[in-house]
């Protein structure tokens, strides 16, 4: 049996090795098909149906489940994410593991998609060490993304010493597509 850990090493793999059998559409159509369709379509069901809501639900299970360093903040309009600490990520770095160009993706190959059928875009950027924040608005809601710490006050993963360490973050405005970065 393959435990929850060992299962980011493979799944890490798994997207390379995609990538060279059939490059970035092969694994864009994984990320699709396997996590969006397939796996998460629980993830699906409840922010089709609830929308922000759903989101709290989902999110808060999934990342308390996972062991994640996180906290979530919600208002009519809004709903963020404040990675603090990636379970998964995180273990791809301490054990040494980077096959794949940039592992983080596969977040917003799965969620971005899922949000733009639940009438949702999103603002998000990732630093590829396990910190990310992620602000999810209805489509056609023109508010700028909070600037740091005015959405999630001291939570703000921003706010962190190392957020721009070692490289500058991916960023992605008002997206739904992995291929989105600014």
């Amino acid at each position: 049996m393959l435990g929850c850990y060992d299962f980011c090493g493979h799944y890490e793999w798994t997207f390379q090795w995609l990538n060279e059998l059939g490059g970035k559409p092969l694994v864009r159509d994984y990320w699709d098909q396997a996590i969006r369709l397939d796996s998460q379509i629980h993830a699906a069901e409840l922010i089709m149906k609830n929308g922000i809501p759903g989101m709290e639900e989902y999110w808060g299970h999934t990342l308390q489940h996972e062991g994640a360093g996180y906290h979530t903040t919600s208002t009519e309009t809004v709903f963020r994410t404040d990675m603090h600490a990636c379970p998964s990520k995180g273990f791809l770095i301490r054990n040494g593991l980077a096959q794949y160009e940039d592992y983080c993706d596969h977040c917003m190959g799965w969620i971005g998609q899922l949000m733009k059928e639940a009438g949702f875009t999103i603002d998000h950027e990732h630093n590829h060490c396990g910190q990310c924040w992620w602000e999810m608005r209805r489509i056609g809601d023109t508010s700028p993304p909070g600037s740091v710490g005015e959405v999630s006050g001291a939570h703000d993963v921003r706010l962190h010493p190392n957020w721009k360490q070692p490289e500058p973050p991916d960023v992605y405005f008002r997206s739904n597509d992995a291929d989105d970065k600014v």
